[in-house]
């Protein structure tokens, strides 16, 4: 554990920023083909720039899916329904090149007769939770989700009706002996209307944003970036493109825990990218919360069409009450580690994963990685080392 104060800074993008508009993109089309097929087999990527969605890659699912019709949905929902923002979702082109998974691939991950279900591709993956928070995430993620998601609010509701679909946030906590003490820094940047003035901008946002979501956190040397450029009309996809998996800090930690590499968004369970770093986090809140750490690290790490896990690392920055070394052992016991084992537990071959793909994929409940079943089990084979 860090000694002494520090600064940390992790940060947030909203539901219309182009990178998260192709994260929702890819997961809604694999949860229309869920929804139909659990067991399909997908691994979509979209790109966004003005005016136009590229939707790419492989599927092998018995769906039928109308690919199209879900891109402009999904931006429907975002908000991008008017041409100024950047892109609209009746006029965009949507333009679809997809293929069937490599069979070279799928007979290594396929369960059979003779075959247990290996993993999608070889990698490693990070899980990670702490105790200074509530929900056993870092306060800076924490908080800047949260920024992003009442931007998203007050936008929808009318509260603040001159803003746009895309934005970002920012956070920086002051730290003293590894323990958050307050916030020193809030960046929010929004998209608006032409012909609003910054310092109307700049009132609202800490008025009906920050304000109600940093509250306690906040002190009067407290510094507020307001849209610091002094203008954001021009934003979506019209001031950047977007493409699936570009936001992987923001969809994990906001860097406090490491990151194995791969993307989530747009790709079936099978594919330990996205499963192995959902069980990881199980792995690691579970242990937090039952009193073992305050802190802990899990990595994970496959080959492709192999079961078993080739190595498993647990990290507790001399936070824990046990070595690592047990640790990693009752994990071994507790926990799903094989592929097919994981999709079981979790109940991952069902059409949940729109919702992760915009406020960050941990520390929400209503996600199955996040739930707290272990945690006497976990108890229990502490008392008997």
């Amino acid at each position: 554990m860090i000694k002494g104060k520090y600064l940390f800074t992790s940060e947030s993008v909203c539901a219309g920023h182009p990178d998260k508009v192709c994260d929702q993109i890819s997961d809604s089309i694999l949860d229309a083909c869920l929804e139909q097929d659990p067991d399909s087999r997908v691994a979509i990527e979209a790109l966004t720039k003005t005016g136009m969605v590229l939707v790419a890659g492989e599927l092998t699912t018995k769906a039928y899916v109308n690919i199209p019709t879900i891109v402009r949905q999904t931006l429907k929902e975002i908000g991008y329904t008017q041409s100024r923002y950047g892109i609209e979702y009746e006029t965009c082109a949507v333009l679809v090149h997809i293929e069937e998974q490599s069979p070279d691939i799928a007979q290594g991950v396929d369960a059979s007769r003779s075959h247990e279900q290996g993993a999608g591709d070889q990698g490693m993956m990070f899980g990670y939770a702490t105790s200074e928070t509530a929900n056993y995430m870092p306060l800076p993620i924490a908080m800047a989700h949260k920024l992003t998601a009442r931007l998203a609010q007050v936008r929808k509701n009318r509260t603040i009706p001159y803003l746009g679909p895309d934005g970002k946030a920012q956070v920086t906590v002051e730290y003293e002996n590894g323990k958050p003490r307050h916030i020193t820094a809030v960046v929010v940047s929004n998209q608006h209307d032409d012909k609003i003035g910054h310092s109307r901008i700049e009132k609202d946002i800490i008025k009906h944003v920050v304000k109600p979501v940093c509250g306690k956190w906040l002190t009067p040397e407290t510094k507020f970036y307001i849209n610091p450029t002094g203008k954001f009309v021009v934003g979506g996809p019209y001031a950047d493109a977007g493409l699936t998996g570009r936001k992987i800090i923001v969809d994990t930690y906001g860097g406090m825990g490491r990151h194995g590499g791969g993307a989530f968004s747009g790709k079936d369970p099978s594919k330990v990218d996205r499963s192995g770093a959902y069980v990881a986090r199980y792995i690691a809140k579970n242990v937090v919360a039952a009193g073992l750490a305050k802190k802990c690290e899990v990595q994970l790490a496959y080959a492709i069409g192999v079961a078993e896990p080739v190595s498993i690392n647990v990290t507790l920055f001399g936070t824990g009450t046990l070595s690592e070394e047990k640790i990693t052992a009752m994990i071994r016991k507790v926990f799903p580690l094989k592929p097919g084992d994981i999709l079981r537990e979790l109940k991952l071959k069902r059409p949940i994963y729109k919702q992760t793909a915009s406020n960050g994929h941990f520390g929400r409940s209503e996600f199955p990685w996040e739930k707290l079943d272990k945690v006497k089990e976990l108890k229990a084979l502490a008392k008997s080392k």
